[in-house]
């Protein structure tokens, strides 16, 4: 297959219409369920962000929790956002114990390092 008849990777207004498909709901029931307005579904539909990055984390788990025809990775990947890693209460334990033992100052460079990262990931293509 050539680079002009490959598919362009399906994004989160596919998805969705995907999704009232198998499901047989519309905006108002998937925003209903994921807790969220109607207009919000329907600006994902649209392709309106507006001043937003679209859907956050949250929204989106809520979409694979509340429809789970469709899993977590397809619908961040549908979204333009890569899959952000499962962390187990003994993983977070072990990292607030160790910034705990930082000062201050590192404390606060080490948030700003990691909302840097966070950041990237948002911005990063699937």
């Amino acid at each position: 297959m050539s680079t002009h008849e490959q598919q362009q990777p399906e994004d989160l207004a596919q998805l969705i219409a995907r999704l009232k498909d198998a499901y047989g709901v519309n905006d108002s029931a998937i925003a209903r369920r994921i807790g969220v307005a109607p207009a919000t579904v329907n600006s994902w539909v649209n392709r309106k962000r507006g001043g937003t990055r679209g859907p956050n984390k949250d929204k989106l788990r809520a979409l694979a929790r509340e429809f789970p025809k469709f899993t977590e990775s397809e619908i961040f990947a549908a979204a333009g956002r890569t899959t952000p890693g499962p962390l187990s209460e003994d993983a977070r334990v072990r990292i607030i114990a160790l910034i705990e033992e930082l000062t201050e100052d590192q404390q606060e460079m080490t948030e700003v390092q990691i909302r840097a990262l966070v950041e990237r990931n948002r911005s990063l293509p699937s």
